[in-house]
């Protein structure tokens, strides 16, 4: 691994964990609080590092899900603090913020099972069963995510 794939992943982690501490505190992200401004700054480094790695030859799904991951980052931002969308702004900065997260996830789990253990990785292709189910579990993770986010907004409004 190269030394930008040791910072991506080092400050990957970080995110991560300001994203669980974010939500765990606040029951949101929002860049106004400490933790959820750290996790966005790191998110936006993380993602911005992700597309000057090369590791499988070119531009790849991890560079697209790094654009998604800027474009999400950068949309719950506006949300956050313009309110174009009145009262509605909060439950789509939810969804977007917490797709920060789910963008996170699938590269994170995807390098992982590819390459540990060294040497006889879980996995030898994109289309094992196991990364699917890993896949499908964050993304249903997600939904309940937001949908408990949601339901907190609800109650606060």
């Amino acid at each position: 691994m190269t030394l930008l794939g040791w910072f991506h992943t080092i400050m990957g982690i970080a995110a991560l964990l300001l994203a669980i501490v974010s939500i765990y505190r606040y029951s949101f992200i929002r860049s106004t609080d400490k933790e959820g401004a750290a996790y966005l700054l790191v998110t936006v480094i993380v993602a911005g590092s992700a597309l000057g790695i090369y590791n499988q030859g070119g531009f790849g799904v991890a560079h697209i899900l790094a654009i998604l991951t800027l474009g999400a980052a950068l949309g719950g931002f506006i949300l956050e603090r313009f309110r174009i969308f009145g009262k509605a702004s909060p439950y789509f900065q939810a969804i977007a913020y917490s797709a920060t997260i789910l963008f996170h996830m699938i590269p994170a789990i995807t390098d992982f099972l590819r390459r540990l253990p060294v040497g006889d990785p879980f996995i030898d292709s994109f289309e094992s069963p196991l990364l699917q189910g890993f896949h499908l579990g964050f993304l249903g993770l997600y939904v309940l995510g937001v949908l408990v986010q949601c339901y907190r907004l609800r109650s606060v409004s």
